[in-house]
């Protein structure tokens, strides 16, 4: 097995380099996959999880290359995704019953979108969880279509379920420009551009920080809740609450299992229990 440190170094000296290193580990087959996540998850098997990590890396480079149009690095994307990858690999259930890439993709895909909304402009343009999906869905959009009209604004609000006005200023925000913070020495003597006087009394960065913590810290708590559910405890949960679209009913998960609607509203009320106590304790 080749060392991980060398790819690290090999990604500082050369992309390319890089790309054809991580692209000659092989894939693995479910039951090798099945056998890795078992020793990660029960065992906490570092050189599984290592092999894990190793054979999807090439997964994390064809992510990253759908955010080259942000002009940011694409060695630093990747860098990115890869965080994310080994905090999915980290958190992943075998007992689940799908594949470590369907869940992994969402990680790897929220690493890379908290780097390009903290380095593609220097202020920031999104800092709510509903700005972030539009900021992406509106700079997908206007690859397409340029400037919108307002019959193609009023579309995009209503698909992505936000007011007209969120686009229009999501727009104008993504199409400003940076300017210098640092002024010369010479227009510094104009007391009027000076930083020194620069002032912003409507910021509150800690609160902006603590939500951000908190919304890291509420997610892995529920991750680690629901591990510790029984496997059809689990399937439960995700389809009644965690499902965005096509919500399970209770008639439809009695029909799935073979019980009574009335055993899976127990089965519910008891991991909504056992998952509140682990949050909050």
């Amino acid at each position: 097995m080749k060392n991980i440190n060398t790819l690290t170094c090999v990604t500082q000296s050369s992309l390319e380099a890089y790309i054809k290193t991580a692209n000659s580990y092989s894939m693995l087959s479910i039951e090798e996959e099945k056998f890795l996540t078992k020793r990660l998850h029960y065992n906490r098997d570092l050189l599984a999880a290592k092999k894990l990590i190793l054979s999807h890396l090439r997964f994390v480079i064809h992510i990253a290359r759908n955010y080259s149009g942000y002009g940011l690095p694409q060695a630093d994307l990747i860098q990115e995704g890869n965080v994310g990858l080994m905090k999915a690999v980290r958190r992943f259930n075998p007992e689940i019953g799908v594949r470590l890439v369907s869940f992994a993709v969402h990680w790897i895909k929220a690493e890379i979108h908290e780097y390009v909304l903290r380095n593609w402009r220097i202020v920031k343009v999104a800092t709510t969880k509903a700005q972030r999906k539009l900021f992406f869905n509106l700079r997908k959009a206007k690859k397409k279509l340029g400037w919108f009209n307002q019959y193609e604004v009023d579309m995009l609000a209503k698909t992505l379920g936000v007011t007209s006005k969120d686009v229009r200023e999501m727009e104008s925000r993504m199409s400003a420009q940076d300017m210098r913070f640092d002024f010369h020495l010479e227009e510094e003597k104009n007391k009027r551009c000076s930083t020194r006087y620069l002032k912003d009394k409507t910021s509150n960065f800690a609160n902006l920080i603590a939500e951000d913590n908190w919304d890291l810290h509420a997610t892995d708590k529920l991750c680690s809740a629901l591990s510790q559910l029984d496997l059809r405890s689990q399937e439960i949960i995700r389809a009644r609450w965690l499902q965005d679209d096509n919500k399970s009913t209770l008639q439809m998960l009695a029909k799935k299992y073979g019980i009574s609607a009335e055993r899976v509203r127990q089965l519910e009320q008891n991991a909504m229990k056992k998952i509140r106590f682990s949050v909050e304790s």
